[in-house]
């Protein structure tokens, strides 16, 4: 079997996309796997936030069309960036070994930074905890690849900036960090640090070649932080984190929803047998709505950050 993968065309995208297909390329039943790179809108505009156009969204529908239209067969992605309800006829077959689920801090650590000092970052999520713990901070937009980020950074832009570590690791750029936020500071976004397959639901021979490089350990904390935003109906740019661990046979869920000047928030968690992990996730939710969390989500003042 030729399997043609779909991927963004920036540094990491790439990265995740290769090491997908070289991982793909150890399985007997795979004669080659080969990328299709798609230079989708989400990565060309780069002016106005996410919010604005479409969401995370755009980072993912032209891979999907690169697969209905039979150009690829799978596509690689973040699942951070991916929305909790799947178009119809699409699957994730497959999650590999989270990577680090971290936050880092790019520049000054935390504490160094002086008062008032410019925060680079368009996530709602990093700029409500960034507020929550130093409510004095600019948070101010930023969106480009990984390198494009480091640069304004170094062009005197920003006096910090804020990316996944996951994604600074995979490229080598681990020296980069000079403070890597706790959960407890910084509360990761949804499958943060997992690298997810999807393929047409309907080919289920390449699904179950696929589901032999699925990690049951990520799918069930994934499945869990996913189904927590989806009770929320939350997007991949909403001001919610949610993240799971799993030690032993327990599983831990902790969310947070919160406003993104950081003035309100809701942290809840919430601990089980891991095989429940749907039900699980369900049940924190409720918890969360029943002590406001819609409210906050719905508040009309949400700024674009």
């Amino acid at each position: 079997m030729d399997i043609r993968i779909a991927t963004r065309v920036s540094e990491l995208a790439m990265w995740q996309a290769e090491h997908v297909a070289e991982l793909i390329r150890e399985l007997v039943e795979v004669d080659s796997a080969t990328l299709v790179p798609i230079s989708t809108r989400g990565d060309q505009n780069l002016d106005s936030s996410l919010q604005k156009i479409g969401g995370k969204g755009l980072f993912i529908k032209e891979l999907e069309v690169a697969m209905q239209e039979g150009n690829a067969d799978i596509a690689v992605h973040s699942m951070k960036d991916m929305p909790a309800d799947l178009p119809d006829g699409f699957c994730i077959a497959a999650v590999l070994p989270r990577g680090n689920a971290l936050d880092a801090l790019v520049g000054k650590p935390l504490d160094d930074l002086p008062d008032g000092a410019r925060v680079g970052s368009s996530s709602l999520r990093r700029a409500a905890q960034l507020k929550m713990l130093r409510p004095d901070l600019k948070i101010e937009p930023l969106r480009g690849n990984v390198n494009t980020r480091l640069a304004k950074l170094a062009s005197g832009d920003f006096d910090a900036i804020v990316l996944a570590a996951a994604g600074l690791e995979r490229l080598g750029l681990e020296d980069q960090i000079s403070q890597l936020f706790t959960p407890a500071e910084m509360l990761p976004a949804v499958a943060q640090g997992v690298i997810g397959i999807e393929c047409p639901a309907e080919n289920v021979e390449l699904r179950s070649i696929l589901a032999r490089l699925n990690n049951q350990a990520a799918s069930r904390t994934t499945l869990a932080e996913r189904a927590v935003a989806r009770a929320l109906q939350a997007d991949c740019q909403s001001p919610v984190a949610v993240h799971a661990v799993t030690i032993g046979s327990t599983l831990t869920i902790t969310a947070l929803v919160a406003m993104p000047d950081g003035s309100q928030s809701i942290r809840d968690k919430l601990s089980g047998p891991s095989e429940d992990a749907g039900k699980l996730a369900t049940q924190l939710a409720q918890q969360m709505i029943e002590s406001g969390a819609k409210d906050i989500l719905a508040a009309e003042d949400n700024p674009d950050v």
